[in-house]
């Protein structure tokens, strides 16, 4: 029996993942959590194969989730189930320590797969992550200025561009305005631009939002 741990912020979403993965037989969803407390208290509580995470958690970003749970429990398996497409955080994810990338339209037996692959101690790669991480693996002059920035930072600017204030940002990462300001300067930095217009164009025309 694979002990999964779902951890997404809608509700709905949950019930439906579980009476698919326990549809199977061999699935056990052991917990179910809505945000970052929540997963660290079911980790502590409750064995767990393989965590089934969402990328956009309320408390902390999911790239920072696989970081801290690969701490505080190595032989946990992570599987990123997100509404975002691979080229934007499957390799960052990879890099965090998960074992696998999906997208939220992903056929409902692509799931069930990677749950097997993962808790069997192996990766899942989709053609699709296939792609983004072989791009992301060549040398190239050209690559985009982004791929420069720490996640953090990543997190960072698509907010920027979504129209959050500091202080709003600072609120959803869990973070002082004044560290968040910090980020800010430093993707100016990297990005070689002087304004949130500047960097919200980028973000548009990159398709990071």
């Amino acid at each position: 029996m694979i002990k999964v741990l779902l951890a997404d912020d809608h509700a709905l979403l949950r019930g439906s993942l579980k009476q698919l993965l326990e549809d199977t037989g061999y699935i056990q969803v052991v917990a179910q959590a809505g945000d970052y407390s929540e997963i660290i208290a079911a980790i502590a509580k409750h064995p767990v194969d393989v965590a089934i995470l969402d990328i956009s958690m309320p408390g902390k970003n999911g790239v920072d989730v696989v970081k801290i749970l690969k701490d505080k429990k190595p032989d946990i398996k992570i599987l990123m189930l997100s509404m975002h497409p691979e080229d934007q955080y499957a390799v960052r994810s990879l890099k965090a320590g998960a074992s696998g990338y999906l997208t939220k339209n992903t056929a409902p037996e692509k799931l069930v797969d990677a749950i097997q692959v993962i808790a069997a101690g192996r990766k899942y790669i989709t053609p699709e992550l296939a792609e983004s991480l072989a791009s992301h693996l060549t040398e190239d002059t050209d690559k985009p200025l982004h791929s420069s920035l720490s996640d953090r930072e990543f997190e960072t600017i698509r907010m920027i561009a979504s129209g959050k204030k500091l202080s709003e940002i600072a609120s959803d990462m869990a973070l002082s305005p004044k560290t968040v300001s910090v980020y800010r300067a430093r993707i100016l930095e990297k990005m070689r631009m002087k304004t949130n217009g500047e960097l919200t164009k980028y973000a548009l025309e990159n398709g990071l939002i």
